[in-house]
């Protein structure tokens, strides 16, 4: 059950509810930056992200039959307004069985680069679920392990 606005509430007239913003811009670095951190210390091929990984992941791979995971997501494709409406029907699916699917999340455009300005997309939960389930179980982000472990290992080599 979703909580209902006022029936009086007008959107344009709203304050802008600053430290809520900030809050949520805070929560949003935190999630992307505990997952970057749990790629770089577990092979992504070998994580879960849910407990309904497997259907998460055939439930794309059905709706999106094109979708290469290895490909750089088109950010305008996505968020047009056909890309829009097959994720909602995608994500719908999900409403009462993940919580905070649609909650919103940064998600890297290419499985091949780092977080960053230009390199990250601001899509829901639900979305960064399919997409990074989906680029793990490819063996897209061991990558990312595969380098911490080389820099780790160097650096107990320089301090040893």
């Amino acid at each position: 059950m979703s909580a209902q606005a006022p029936k009086n509430f007008n959107a344009d007239e709203a304050d802008n509810l600053e430290d809520i913003e900030k809050q949520f811009a805070v929560k949003v670095v935190q999630h992307m930056q505990t997952y970057w951190s749990i790629l770089e210390r577990v092979k992504g091929s070998s994580l879960r992200l849910t407990r309904m990984d497997d259907d998460i992941y055939e439930h794309l791979k059905r709706d999106f039959p094109d979708f290469d995971p290895a490909e750089t997501i088109d950010e305008d494709k996505m968020k047009s307004k056909e890309g829009k409406e097959r994720w909602r029907n995608f994500m719908m699916a999900y409403e009462k069985k993940v919580d905070d699917y649609n909650f919103g999340t940064m998600l890297r455009a290419s499985p091949k680069m780092e977080y960053g300005e230009k390199e990250t997309i601001f899509v829901p939960r639900m979305q960064f679920y399919a997409v990074e389930i989906a680029r793990n179980r490819l063996g897209l982000n061991d990558w990312v392990h595969e380098q911490a472990q080389k820099e780790k290992a160097e650096a107990s080599k320089s301090s040893a």
